[in-house]
């Protein structure tokens, strides 16, 4: 019986492994964020001022979010949308009572907040969320290699 136990225990930590290995390997200040519920220093965020038509993509595991045609100025600092792809993000309340977190549907990582009520766009609502927690795949194909944050230029 103590076999069939420590066969199962090897199974399964086996297949824990690689549900974790399904996921990116992010950076010590990505994990920051995403991971610990951060955010990052505003306007500092490569998508802040971004303007490329296409799909706005969860970093951690690639699940589509946000298209750029939710994507506004809100000059607040970080990205923001107005809308979400359906199903994408979660809404959760946070852990200091005042605010409400998005977070991926698929991976449960931070990607920010949301807020009603401010009047920016027609929808009223406003999705702040963190570049970190994000990456960017073009419509047009021709532009991909202008969207690797290696190759973007910060403001």
């Amino acid at each position: 019986m103590r076999i069939v136990i420590f066969i199962c225990l090897i199974i399964f930590s086996a297949i824990s492994m690689g549900a974790q290995n399904k996921y990116n390997k992010l950076t010590p200040e990505e994990e920051r964020v995403i991971l610990k519920k951060g955010t990052e220093i505003p306007f500092t965020g490569i998508y802040n001022n971004f303007k490329q038509k296409g799909t706005f993509i969860c970093k951690q595991c690639n699940a589509p979010l946000y298209q750029s045609k939710d994507k506004f100025d809100s000059h607040c600092g970080w990205p923001s949308f107005d809308d979400e792809i359906k199903g994408a993000v979660k809404k959760v309340p946070d852990a200091d009572g005042m605010r409400t977190e998005i977070i991926c549907n698929n991976c449960n990582g931070h990607l920010g907040h949301v807020f009603y009520g401010e009047g920016f766009t027609n929808k009223n609502v406003r999705h702040c969320v963190n570049s970190i927690s994000l990456q960017f795949t073009p419509t047009n194909t021709k532009e991909i290699n202008k969207t690797d944050s290696t190759e973007i230029k910060k403001p």
